[in-house]
């Protein structure tokens, strides 16, 4: 059964660092490529980054490039997102999905996790 379960949300002050890890399971990350998510609360779905399954490629959303990073290992079957610098406008709900392409289109995503909240806030 394929499954994304994304962990490492919480409450963090402006200013610090959260990791979030997306485990997959009922495939391998030579399978899928990987993206990240997010929503925040009252705006639309935004892609983060992705991770393709190629050759481990990523690319991560212009305004977030110098802040955030994608990697993945392979042996535990994990991507992370490391997300430095937080800012309040950071706070949504970060979801990991599935692609057989890298894309951050979410209609090509196949699977889903259920998300993980994250609150930037003093």
């Amino acid at each position: 059964q394929v499954q994304l379960v994304e962990s490492g949300g919480g409450l963090v002050q402006p200013g610090g660092s959260l990791r979030l890890s997306c485990a997959a399971s009922g495939f391998t990350l030579d399978d899928y490529s990987i993206t990240w998510f997010r929503q925040a609360p009252g705006k639309a779905r935004e892609g983060v980054a992705c991770i393709s399954r190629a050759d481990g490629s990523t690319y991560v959303a212009d305004s977030l490039r110098c802040r955030f990073t994608i990697s993945r290992d392979r042996d535990s079957n994990k991507v992370y997102l490391q997300m430095n610098s937080l800012k309040e406008e950071d706070t949504a709900v970060y979801t990991c999905a599935g692609s057989t392409i890298a894309t951050m289109f979410d209609y090509l995503m196949n699977y889903w996790g259920k998300g993980t909240v994250v609150t930037v806030s003093s």
